[in-house]
């Protein structure tokens, strides 16, 4: 399972996350599921959101280009049958997961604010 990062994995302004997301990924690691992020944020910004969920990613995936998810594929020795994107935008993660074939699903914003970038891609 591939994952954007801000909103979706994460609220945007919370690195630790909550107690559901921390119980939702040891099911899914119990399961045999990776979860990977897939963020167009820098490698040291992940870095120290992700250190506390101790998970894989890819910085500066340039969403909504395939260019993210198909190394994340590829990282993961996966068919791109095999994986589905998750996201909360339409005009990065989703377009991003439809642009390298795979299954995507839009999921509802964790929080109503927003970095200034992301309300403008949201607007639209």
């Amino acid at each position: 399972m591939l994952t954007d990062l801000d909103n979706t994995l994460i609220a945007w302004n919370n690195p630790d996350g909550t107690q559901q997301l921390h119980d939702w990924l040891q099911e899914m690691k119990q399961a045999g599921i990776t979860v990977m992020v897939v963020s167009n944020n820098n490698h040291d910004r992940i870095s120290r959101a992700l250190a506390r969920l101790d998970l894989p990613f890819v910085a500066r995936a340039l969403k909504p280009f395939p260019v993210g998810i198909n190394r994340a594929v590829r990282q993961l020795g996966l068919s791109k049958h095999a994986v589905v994107m998750v996201g909360d935008q339409l005009l990065t993660d989703i377009a991003a997961g439809n642009a390298a074939n795979v299954r995507t699903v839009l999921v509802q914003p964790l929080v109503e604010t927003d970095a200034w970038n992301t309300r403008i891609n949201r607007f639209f």
